[in-house]
Formats: C-alpha cells, sequence, structure tokens
C-alpha cells in the first residue's frame, strides 16, 4: 500500500489493515457521523482510564515515598537531634535532611526547584515522576539506616546519590510488559 499512516499485515490472526487514530476517526466519519461519534466518545473514554491508571500509580508511589517519610524523619528525630534544641533548630535539622535527599535525587533543594518554578503549585516531590518517586521511597529508607549507622551528611549524600543513579538507570531500561511477565517455569 505504501501509504503513511496505514499498515497492511497479511496472517490469518493477526492480519488487517491499521491505521494512525487520527486516520480511523476520519474513516468512522466516512462511514457515518452517528459512527464517527460513538467511536469518538470510546477513544476518548480509553484514554481517560488510561490517564486514570497512570495517576493512580503516581498516588501511590508519591504515599509509599510519604509514609517512609516516617522511617526517615523518626531516625533523624533519634539519632541527629540533641534534646537542647529550639523548635527552629529542629525544623531546619529535618530540612537540611530532606534537601540532602533531594540533592541527591534532583540535583536541587526544594528551594532551588521553588525558585525556578515560581508557579508551579506544589513542591519538588509533587512535581516527581513515578520513577523518581520510587527511588525517593528507597532512597529514605536507606538514609534512616545511614543515619542509623552514623555516617556523616557528606559521605550519605555520595551513598544516596550513587543508589539513586543506579536505581534511576535501572528502572528506566524496565517496560511495563516485561512487569507482567513471569519467570521461567512459574506459572500463573
Amino acid at each position: 500500500m505504501n501509504a503513511i499512516g496505514i499498515v497492511t499485515r497479511a496472517g490469518r490472526y493477526g492480519g488487517g489493515t491499521y491505521a494512525h487514530s487520527d486516520i480511523a476517526m476520519s474513516f468512522a466519519l466516512w462511514i457515518s457521523p452517528e459512527f464517527q461519534l460513538y467511536i469518538m466518545k470510546d477513544y476518548r473514554r480509553l484514554k481517560s482510564d488510561e490517564n486514570s491508571r497512570l495517576s493512580l500509580s503516581w498516588n501511590l508511589n508519591r504515599e509509599i515515598a510519604k509514609l517512609n517519610y516516617r522511617i526517615h524523619t523518626d531516625a533523624i528525630k533519634e539519632n541527629l537531634i540533641p534534646p537542647d534544641l529550639t523548635p527552629e533548630q529542629i525544623s531546619y535539622k529535618y530540612a537540611n535532611e530532606a534537601d540532602l535527599l533531594n540533592v541527591a535525587l534532583f540535583g536541587k533543594t526544594a528551594k532551588q526547584w521553588r525558585d525556578e518554578n515560581p508557579g508551579s503549585k506544589g513542591n519538588i516531590r509533587d512535581s516527581a515522576g513515578l520513577n523518581q518517586l520510587l527511588v525517593l521511597a528507597n532512597m529514605e529508607s536507606y538514609n534512616a539506616i545511614l543515619i542509623e549507622q552514623g555516617k556523616l551528611m557528606s559521605e550519605r549524600l555520595v551513598l544516596l546519590r550513587a543508589l539513586a543513579v543506579k536505581q534511576m538507570k535501572t528502572l528506566s531500561s524496565v517496560r511495563p510488559e516485561d512487569l507482567l511477565q513471569l519467570p521461567e517455569g512459574e506459572k500463573k
């Protein structure tokens, strides 16, 4: 056929003519305006469902990061905050530890992100992608362990950055369809 946006495949079960969604919508109009409206409505529903699933995944990862933040803050409270600090100093300590994670993962502090994004609602973590939120949750747990081991902040930054780079590299190579497959020998 040699048409741009249209592919024809031979075969009994996988064969057929496939077109880009815009071409398919135009074809639906050629069949009938009523059919085109039906197709467009269903297409929008499918896209909405897809976006909803992505939103659910993002929200789940954001909640996991929030829960792990509790592990992180407990380690800070138990190991890094002496009893003679003022509430303002304590708040500053928590913010510094949060920014340690931000710098290790995002390469900037929360304030730097706010200065770069003055019109944005939320914070640096609210703008994070799915993989970043998953890595952030892992980093919070790991930093809690490093704090309990007595590692200095400078040491922890190096270790956390290495973890972030390694995990982001791994997660970027994983395709969602690969997650659905079980290893050889296992049955569903």
